[in-house]
């Protein structure tokens, strides 16, 4: 099999020009076996050099410009992670109180976080300052560091994934408070707020999908064929 040198990893390290059936399925299970952790969190500590070969993989997302916009904050102190756990239960209390009746109640039902119960929590941030004000392929859509930054996060989460560790995206935060508590500089924008560990188990399903908050939409409502509402075939 013909084989190339991945850059920046060393000339020792080759990756295929081709890939075989079953390492082609090991991606597409890795995908749909992907889910957003948060109850089955496990105490066990991640081993460093598992972490960052997880990091390493998101650091290696694509990046519009090759802007590489993204910063990777590893927080395990409890202390720290107590008081950004106080900041969402105190915006998890108004993000409730958007819902009514039985909305609000299966909202209040649902576990949206892992702060204190995963070993780790990763911040994820976009400094939008990076290699200056002009950036190839930003010109009309000054927006593509931040979903350059997307690209790590899921980067970040299918190497997880094949690792055995769960990841769960923590939205419910005030993003002023979290950079306060743990100093990040006002020109890096917070993306996310990730808790990452072993867990008990992978859900079949997605959690909210198993609870009823919503479903998975298909694809035919979302992928269309040369003009917007033309359906897919085969979709």
């Amino acid at each position: 099999m013909n084989t190339i040198v991945a850059p920046n990893t060393g000339a020792s390290r080759r990756y295929p020009t081709q890939f075989s059936a079953s390492q082609r399925q090991a991606v597409y299970d890795a995908i749909y076996a992907r889910r957003d952790i948060r109850a089955q969190f496990l105490p066990h500590k991640i081993n460093p050099a598992t972490l960052c070969r997880v990091l390493d993989a998101a650091h290696h997302a694509g990046s519009v410009g090759f802007m590489q916009p993204w910063n990777f904050l590893v927080i395990m102190n409890i202390e720290r992670r107590r008081a950004i756990w106080n900041s969402f239960q105190r915006e998890n209390e108004k993000a409730a109180a958007r819902f009514v009746g039985h909305r609000r109640k299966q909202y209040q039902d649902l576990k949206l976080e892992g702060i204190l119960k995963s070993p780790a929590n990763i911040c994820v941030t976009c400094d939008r300052t990076r290699h200056g004000p002009e950036i190839l392929g930003r010109n009309t859509m000054r927006s593509t560091d931040l979903y350059s930054t997307c690209c790590a996060i899921q980067n970040l989460w299918l190497a997880a994934r094949v690792e055995g560790l769960g990841v769960g995206w923590v939205s419910i935060l005030n993003p002023r408070a979290v950079k306060r508590i743990l100093g990040i500089p006002s020109p890096c924008r917070l993306v996310a707020y990730l808790c990452i560990g072993y867990v008990r188990e992978f859900p079949p399903a997605p959690d909210l999908e198993r609870a009823g908050w919503l479903k998975r939409m298909p694809l035919s409502k979302v992928a269309f064929w040369e003009e917007w509402g033309h359906p897919l075939s085969g979709a």
